[in-house]
């Protein structure tokens, strides 16, 4: 398969009959651009690097295509300082990701593990985006602290949501903040940050399931619309995004409004009664097992009983809980995740074991040590400049 030179990145979509780049699309036949995808490259990669450490008759192969796979070509700091002096809603602010809980981050690890990136470019990606007007079209008026690390002032911006603060996602979706935590111990390693905000996360997801839409049921995240199609689902007070990720099927929102700024005024919380056709996937619960263990299993227990979700293939992608309508399908992301989920749970951490080399640890663990989140119960915040001593890079 043709890669982009030199970086050796894989592009987006090839032909499977030819293995060339896409450069029409196929269902509309309108012409296409080849891109390059830095979160879809580090899945490959991490796929890769799992594969070299444990399959030992395509340990050579991968490793060669891991090797020449270099993340620097996405590295621009210069667009970064652009990036963070607008709102991502401008035309200038189209090409980055830039939110630190997102499953994007672990292309991030692998540069920064392979000596591709800097250690000072994790804290480039907003952790919440600012609590200034210029940034209030955001879902939530954040709360945060000022700290530096490796140079970086980072604003430690957290959402207030059922009484703790988070770090959110920009969709409020589970596989945005554990899918990476699968293969790099980011609890372990993030005593400050990490370790807080991942049970938080999944406390949100239970919240909002069981007590602020009351569906008996809960785990937001894409998956397939049980009707036909696909679609991100989420909770919208957990995500940065305006237009949220819902829920449902109906687009049931929350808006908390932005105090002190023009046109911001919260709107009061939706009724329970608001929340219809709600759409629940398995995967989501699965990736709280760690978290949650016994909470899981109940909510897993309960979707097999309640719904005709389960067949000799495992888990139907999602379900419609107010209307009882599953998904015919089952999706390779969404079944990848559980079963990654699976294998740590009933294999002391097997992926990560596999994922995480001593080079990876020396050189990724102490940058994600470093870092205190604004999480856990609202009390404990600060609103003072605070530096953290580490490193240069």
């Amino acid at each position: 398969m043709e890669r982009h030179e030199p970086s050796g990145q894989f592009f987006n979509w090839y032909d499977h009959t030819t293995g060339e780049p896409l450069t029409v699309w196929p269902p509309s036949g309108e012409p296409l651009t080849p891109i390059l995808s830095s979160v879809d490259n580090g899945w490959l990669a991490t796929a890769l690097h799992l594969v070299r450490n444990r399959v030992s008759e395509l340990s050579e192969r991968a490793g060669a295509l891991f090797d020449r796979m270099n993340f620097r070509f996405y590295y621009q700091p210069e667009v970064n300082r652009i990036l963070r002096s607008y709102a991502p809603s401008t035309d200038e602010a189209g090409c980055c990701y830039d939110t630190i809980v997102s499953e994007t981050r672990i292309a991030s690890y692998i540069g920064i593990a392979k000596g591709e990136l800097p250690r000072r470019h994790y804290f480039g990606a907003w952790r919440s985006f600012p609590k200034t007007c210029d940034w209030s079209w955001q879902e939530t008026k954040p709360v945060g602290v000022h700290r530096t690390y490796y140079g970086v002032k980072v604003f430690e911006g957290a959402y207030r949501y059922a009484g703790v603060r988070l770090v959110p996602s920009w969709g409020g979706s589970m596989f945005e903040a554990l899918m990476p935590t699968l293969f790099v111990p980011e609890e372990q390693w993030g005593p400050r940050s990490w370790a807080l905000n991942h049970p938080l996360t999944v406390q949100a997801q239970i919240h909002h399931g069981l007590e602020e839409a009351q569906y008996g049921y809960w785990g937001f995240s894409p998956a397939n619309i049980p009707e036909g199609d696909y679609r991100a689902y989420g909770v919208d007070g957990i995500g940065m995004n305006p237009d949220g990720y819902a829920s449902n099927n109906d687009n049931t929102f929350v808006d908390h409004g932005f105090p002190g700024c023009p046109d911001r005024e919260p709107l009061p919380d939706p009724l329970p009664e608001a929340y219809t056709n709600g759409v629940v996937t398995p995967h989501a619960a699965f990736l709280a097992l760690r978290w949650a263990p016994e909470a899981a299993l109940e909510n897993l227990a309960n979707l097999e009983h309640d719904f005709d979700i389960y067949t000799e293939w495992g888990f139907r992608d999602s379900v419609n809980v107010n209307t009882a309508v599953v998904s015919d399908y089952y999706l390779a992301l969404d079944q990848g995740m559980i079963m990654a989920a699976l294998g740590n749970a009933l294999a002391q951490d097997m992926l990560r074991k596999a994922f995480v080399t001593p080079e990876f640890k020396r050189t990724l663990r102490p940058v994600i040590t470093v870092e205190a989140f604004n999480a856990g119960p609202p009390s404990h915040g600060y609103d003072t400049w605070m530096n953290v001593s580490a490193a240069q890079p």
